[in-house]
């Protein structure tokens, strides 16, 4: 079975690196991601959540900024959960395996 995808957007705010309570490193970031030209010329975008871990997370968090673009490969996953009121939910995510530079850097 196949789950892979690559996207490359924008990262819509400053990622931020968390640790776990046994001290492993993880980000979670939404990337802007447009799609194509409709047929009246509009061009829509997609807000997309992806999750990283340790050193892949570290990265990230290192090298990317709030308006940053970066392309990242990963695996799509749907984590379920239960709300307060006790409905199920569930949200999209993409698994960072990979991220990587595209365009210009932003030194700060």
């Amino acid at each position: 079975m196949l789950n892979s995808i690559i996207l490359m957007g924008r990262l819509t705010k400053e990622p931020e690196l968390r640790k776990t309570k046994s001290d492993l490193s993880y980000l979670r970031a939404t990337i802007a991601v447009e799609r194509d030209y409709t047929q009246d010329g509009e061009r829509k975008t997609d807000f997309i959540p992806i999750v990283a871990w340790r050193k892949t997370a570290e990265f990230i968090a290192r090298n990317f900024h709030k308006g940053s673009m970066i392309a990242v490969r990963g695996s799509l996953q749907i984590e379920p959960w239960t709300d307060d009121e006790g409905n199920s939910r569930s949200q999209t995510q993409v698994l960072v395996e990979q991220a990587s530079f595209c365009g210009e850097v932003k030194k700060e």
